[in-house]
């Protein structure tokens, strides 16, 4: 081996003309840390800003500023929920018509069955609020709120599984290796929090009867961005982060001396070889520092007033609980935190779908009206998107055993519903419309991509003009076919 040859081939260009007098490290740390002057949602947040935008960004004058995304992981199923579909109960254990299905490809789990027997929903609908909304039983808080949603109907989705399901709804792709929305919105628009990261992830704990599927991290990682957008998961338990506080024995001075020299020791490392994963290292451990003051003050409830506590139930104080999370999400925005997203499992009901379903309600229904109410009455509804959704929807028919109140329902992609409240979004409306067994989308149908671009674009940013050079492609959220934000979801003032 020539070490020398092998230094030249590890160069790159910025390496090249650092070390021929342009010295672009001292440059590439500055903007890593650089000022912005925009306003500043973060309270007492002031000087230079740890998470900048990138220039240019955003593309216009944003309705939202932050994003909070509910992620029902495993499919709710829409027929139970919010698809109101009455005529069904006169065709309760009838066969699913081949016109509906159409050939349609089903599981290895219901591929067996002799029979697709038709179960309608055991649970009640009441329409809601001054837009007439239906709203299952099982939601009688948001039921409360739905004059704040914009339901979409008709979402669809290629996959049929969960993994590249959930890989698709958060990354726009199933290939997996691609960047989640969250890390997107932290690379393009930073954060307004220079003590928090940009984006931030809850994993609460969910009821005993949900079937829970496995969360893998390429849901909230930064796929092939800079690892510094990854989003940063807070633990239900014990500490939030682990080891970002001190080892007995060491204090914040003997912190900041170390941490000061070893950034002078990674420094020189990048102004030697130019790998930008240093400057990332600089960065997360300023970040990790900043947090060990940032983050207890984060998770300290103490000064949230009691009747915001009971608007999101019991065990809100109780770590790790959903309830507990969304409060915290709502913390986090309010300090300037970009992304927040929730991933709350159980959601795949194939059997004792009445039992297990209404569970998961229990579990999240009160906190997850509470948030947006939250949201409103501080003031941060307008400027803060909220989106409710899973990675499908759930079949008309049952699988396996079908009683009046015994079923389950198998993965459905063709249709499913999510809800976007919030910045950008209009009140009250619901969105395309399904068939009468609540299986085909049948008006205005919404990809998964036209959903993020409908997100992209009330945080300001032009879906397609979006991108990141990788592998030869234009890399976008919303795949390299395109997809345009759903117009009609959007304010028109």
């Amino acid at each position: 081996m020539n070490p020398l040859f092998e230094h030249q081939l590890l160069q790159t260009r910025r390496h090249f003309f650092g070390n021929t007098g342009l010295r672009l490290g001292g440059l590439a740390l500055a903007m890593l840390t650089g000022s912005s002057a925009t306003g500043n949602r973060a309270r007492g947040a002031s000087g230079p800003r740890a998470h900048p935008p990138l220039p240019g960004l955003p593309h216009f004058a944003p309705k939202a500023k932050a994003l909070i995304y509910l992620h029902m992981n495993g499919g709710p199923a829409q027929i139970d929920l919010w698809d109101h579909k009455p005529n069904l109960e006169q065709l309760f254990d009838k066969d699913l018509p081949d016109s509906i299905r159409m050939g349609q490809r089903i599981t290895t789990m219901t591929s067996g069955q002799s029979r697709l027997p038709v179960a309608p929903s055991k649970f009640q609908f009441a329409q809601h609020g001054q837009s007439g909304m239906w709203v299952s039983e099982l939601l009688p808080h948001t039921a409360k709120i739905v004059d704040e949603l914009a339901l979409i109907k008709t979402v669809h989705t290629n996959a049929i599984n969960h993994d590249p399901a959930c890989t698709f709804v958060m990354t726009g792709s199933e290939v997996p290796g691609k960047p989640s929305i969250g890390s997107w919105l932290a690379y393009g628009l930073g954060s307004e929090s220079n003590d928090l990261p940009a984006f931030v992830v809850f994993t609460p704990k969910f009821p005993a009867s949900g079937n829970g599927q496995a969360l893998f991290s390429r849901m909230w990682t930064s796929g092939f961005l800079p690892s510094k957008y990854n989003g940063v998961a807070l633990r239900g338990a014990g500490d939030p982060v682990l080891y970002v506080q001190n080892p007995p024995g060491v204090d914040t001075g003997d912190r900041r001396r170390m941490l000061d020299a070893l950034n002078q020791l990674n420094q020189r490392g990048f102004e030697r070889f130019g790998d930008p994963e240093i400057q990332t290292r600089i960065a997360q451990y300023e970040m990790a520092f900043r947090m060990q003051s940032s983050v207890p003050d984060l998770v300290d409830l103490s000064s949230e007033p009691q009747h915001v506590l009971d608007l999101y139930g019991p065990e809100v104080t109780t770590p790790g609980t959903f309830r507990h999370s969304a409060l915290l999400a709502r913390r986090l925005v309010e300090r300037g935190v970009r992304a927040v997203q929730i991933l709350h499992r159980g959601w795949d009901q194939h059997g004792n779908l009445p039992v297990a379903l209404k569970n998961q309600c229990l579990d999240t229904d009160q906190a997850t009206a509470a948030l947006i109410l939250d949201l409103k009455q501080r003031g941060l509804l307008d400027d803060t998107l909220v989106v409710w959704g899973g990675e499908f929807g759930r079949t008309v028919y049952s699988q396996g055993r079908l009683t009046k109140d015994d079923y389950g329902r198998d993965h459905h992609p063709r249709n499913f519903c999510m809800w976007l409240a919030g910045g950008g979004i209009r009140r009250g409306i619901v969105h395309g419309e399904t068939d009468d067994f609540s299986y085909n989308a049948v008006q205005d149908p919404v990809n998964v991509n036209d959903v993020n671009a409908t997100m992209l674009y009330c945080l300001g940013i032009e879906p397609d003009r979006f991108t990141f050079k990788f592998q030869g492609l234009d890399q976008r959220l919303i795949g390299v076919e395109g997809a345009q934000p759903v117009q009609a979801l959007l304010q028109t003032t």
